[in-house]
């Protein structure tokens, strides 16, 4: 049975409701009004954190390869430094030896360092130990092959228009040229202008360099063996091809495919295909030329070894034999080596492949 609360303790308790509602009351104009003044003055703001970066510089010696005696110490070499800043650094210290002469290594006997390799790999301490070896006079790769093809293209011209020099004058105009002669002055100069445009606007060099002893070795191989093969072609007395016309002719057709074989694989090998950041080996594709890459590795080479064979056959000359045979060996060796790097690169793709010609190389 409910009891009615007696009138004292009803008035006690209306006090005690009314003056809870009141101090509710006065909790929430005192909040209003602290918001309001937060609001009026602005975002609270953190004091800024002060962060102290410590980075930590490499001091690299540099030391003779012969004596190891020390040549110059270059300091503050930032982590993320390359051996090419290294090597820029090392010019300014010693102006003689500009970067592409200058071999670094770290040991004595070890390989030359590449360029693009982070100095914080190579560091154990502070302090990072190199050898130096002068490389010698240094010449880019574009102007290494310019050269060297340009020489082979006016030499043969040079003979083709029979100068007084060369020839006999009154033989020269008494005998008749046959049209092989006009032909292989064409084929030739035709395969020397591929590998001048190729050079200029389809091979990618890295920017490297070569001794420019390279250089002169190989523009008195092709320059020499030009103007022994064009002395012969175009001398007065010049007899044509055993079997005439036919030789000629299929002779010539095989010359003209090589070259645009070589000159497609070429295109190919310059635009690989990529596929996230692995590549991948080119693979064939709706131009016949390129179907070789089912059978070797290095279709290049085979093209270019048959355009040499071809141009014996349709020339029918000792001195072109001779620089084919040479050739086959030269393109058979760097081919071989070539499939090694793609077999460590490419296995799966490269592994059944030959490396110039199937079953034999």
């Amino acid at each position: 049975r409910r009891q009615k609360p007696s009138a004292p303790e009803h008035k006690r308790d209306l006090a005690a409701h009314g003056g809870a509602l009141s101090m509710s009351h006065n909790d929430t104009r005192s909040f209003f009004n602290l918001s309001q003044l937060v609001l009026s003055a602005g975002h609270f703001k953190s004091p800024p954190v002060l962060k102290h970066s410590k980075i930590t510089y490499f001091e690299v010696e540099i030391l003779d390869v012969q004596s190891k005696k020390q040549i110059c110490i270059v300091d503050k070499v930032p982590p993320s430094s390359t051996l090419l800043d290294v090597k820029h650094k090392f010019h300014k210290a010693c102006p003689q030896w500009y970067p592409s002469r200058v071999g670094l290594q770290l040991e004595r006997n070890g390989p030359y360092l590449k360029d693009s390799i982070n100095i914080q790999s190579l560091a154990v301490s502070s302090i990072i130990t190199l050898y130096f070896t002068d490389l010698g006079q240094q010449v880019g790769w574009t102007t290494f092959f310019l050269t060297e093809y340009t020489g082979p293209l006016l030499i043969y011209l040079l003979f083709y228009i029979r100068l007084s020099t060369i020839y006999d004058q009154v033989e020269s105009t008494k005998n008749f040229r046959h049209p092989v002669v006009h032909l292989a002055c064409f084929c030739h100069c035709v395969h020397y202008i591929r590998h001048l445009l190729e050079t200029l606007f389809v091979h990618k060099f890295s920017g490297g360099h070569t001794p420019l002893k390279n250089m002169i070795k190989g523009c008195a191989f092709y320059w020499g063996f030009t103007s022994w093969i064009a002395y012969y072609i175009n001398h007065p007395r010049y007899t044509p091809p055993s079997f005439g016309h036919r030789q000629v002719s299929f002779a010539a057709l095989a010359f003209l495919m090589c070259e645009a074989g070589n000159h497609f694989i070429n295109v190919a090998l310059a635009h690989q295909n990529h596929s996230g950041s692995k590549a991948c080996f080119p693979s064939p594709t709706y131009n016949p030329f390129t179907w070789l890459f089912l059978l070797v590795s290095c279709p290049n080479y085979t093209y270019e070894v048959g355009s040499w064979i071809s141009f014996t056959v349709m020339t029918q000359t000792l001195p072109v034999g001779i620089f084919a045979f040479l050739m086959v060996i030269q393109m058979s060796l760097w081919a071989q080596k070539k499939h090694k790097l793609y077999l460590k690169r490419f296995y799966p793709e490269v592994r059944r492949k030959a490396a110039m010609i199937p079953i034999i190389f």
